[in-house]
């Protein structure tokens, strides 16, 4: 999986889409790749300092065969009602979880479950530890699946009936098992 951030873009990429433009600009993406349509909505995300940068963060949506998967990047703060309704429905959604750099963890859980999605997928989870609070406060609303593997194949016939957790695991991971 290539990175979610490179200032050095491989050339031989066709389409490259920045998460973010100028300072507090956002960007907006909106490509119809024909089989796929790949759009964004721009959140804010937080400074250092304790302010904010406005649209400094994209939520991907990539809608395919009738699927709607949603990568939230760098959330750092809750989707405004406009974001939420820009989003609509989400299927799949890819949900940062570490807890710090990101969103708190349980302003992450609350985002979560307003969201609905049928599969959640964890991802900025630095160590098990991390991974298991997020787990422990998801668990009576969500079932939980460790398929062993860093990949799944999704389809709307194959999403669960209970919203599910699915957790990948890297290969570097699963090896040191």
């Amino acid at each position: 999986m290539p990175p979610n951030f490179t200032s050095d873009p491989d050339p031989a990429i066709p389409h490259v889409l920045r998460g973010w433009g100028h300072f507090g600009e956002g960007v907006e993406h909106h490509l119809d790749l024909g089989a796929m349509l790949i759009r964004n909505v721009s959140t804010d995300i937080r400074l250092g300092s304790g302010g904010r940068e406005p649209l400094g963060n994209s939520i991907f949506v990539f809608e395919a065969e009738g699927l709607c998967i949603a990568h939230l990047g760098h959330l750092h703060h809750e989707p405004t009602e406009d974001q939420y309704a820009a989003l609509g429905r989400m299927d799949v959604v890819m949900a940062p979880v570490d807890g710090g750099y990101t969103m708190a963890l349980d302003a992450m859980m609350a985002v979560l479950r307003r969201m609905e999605a049928s599969i959640v997928i964890p991802m900025h989870w630095f160590t098990d530890a991390g991974l298991a609070r997020f787990l422990a406060g998801m668990e009576d609303e969500f079932a939980i699946h460790r398929p062993g593997t860093s990949e799944i194949e999704v389809s709307l016939r194959s999403l669960p009936d209970r919203p599910t957790i699915m957790v990948l695991r890297p290969g570097w991971l699963r090896a040191g098992e």
